[in-house]
């Protein structure tokens, strides 16, 4: 197979991409720069939930670019769709004209948006966690075999950002480390602080700190009011983010 060919303009916005050290959010940013990166109109990155009493749903964390509603209300499993194929399988997938292909009847594309689409999984300790998709702007030429190595390349450093992300936060908490080495149980070596969808984290973080209040003593109503607390700092931590909203004019 011929190897695809990358502009130099295009490698310069790779280099770019790959040495943003700029703070968070970091993944709106990141899919920003991928748009830019594969010339794409839209992009997005889907992320998988916590498993329920089914199988977990993927859904969009982060978008640059129109996007219909139903694809940003979407929950998506495995199989289901064009991300939900990619997720099962774990390979990429490049569609020329999604109207004269096997994914027509899936098609749910804006007026703004073209016929050709991308969609390449995101790894994170090699496995699946969620996928990144592209889609060309209306009138422009499809996407070619040198894009979809990009967008590979650009899912292989996400999931790489991803893990970082969540390990500098963990490390950054003695409590976070604890909670998570506690419910990993004593046989878990390699694996106690990798990646962890960041809802199982939440919910690891909350059952840890509740029974550790209950070895220490406390009732019912302090367990209460200790999460009490926690949600009035969220709510003042809402407002202040409302406040420099309103100050920035968005």
């Amino acid at each position: 197979m011929q190897a695809a060919h990358i502009s130099p303009n295009r490698l310069q916005v790779l280099r770019q991409f790959l040495a943003d050290e700029a703070p968070e959010p970091q993944l709106d940013r990141q899919v920003r720069r991928v748009a830019e990166l594969v010339g794409a109109a839209s992009c997005s990155v889907m992320l998988l939930g916590s498993p329920g009493e089914g199988d977990a749903c993927m859904s969009i964390q982060a978008h640059h670019g129109p996007l219909p509603d139903a694809a940003l209300q979407a929950a998506i499993r495995r199989g289901e769709g064009i991300s939900g194929r990619v997720l099962a399988k774990g390979s990429a997938l490049l569609v020329d004209d999604i109207a004269h292909s096997e994914f027509a009847a899936l098609a749910r594309h804006g007026t703004a948006l073209g016929a050709s689409l991308m969609s390449a999984p995101i790894r994170v300790e090699g496995r699946v966690a969620g996928v990144i998709n592209a889609a060309n702007g209306s009138g422009t030429a499809p996407f070619d075999e040198a894009a979809l190595c990009l967008l590979e390349v650009a899912a292989a450093f996400i999931g790489k950002s991803l893990q970082l992300s969540q390990l500098r936060h963990l490390l950054d908490s003695r409590f976070a480390q604890l909670a998570l080495l506690q419910e990993s149980g004593p046989d878990a070596d390699g694996d106690r602080l990798s990646y962890r969808n960041p809802e199982d984290v939440a919910r690891i973080l909350a059952r840890s700190l509740f029974r550790e209040m209950t070895r220490a003593g406390f009732g019912s109503a302090h367990i209460v009011a200790a999460a009490s607390e926690l949600i009035g700092q969220l709510h003042q931590d809402i407002q202040q983010e409302k406040s420099k909203d309103k100050r920035l004019g968005l």
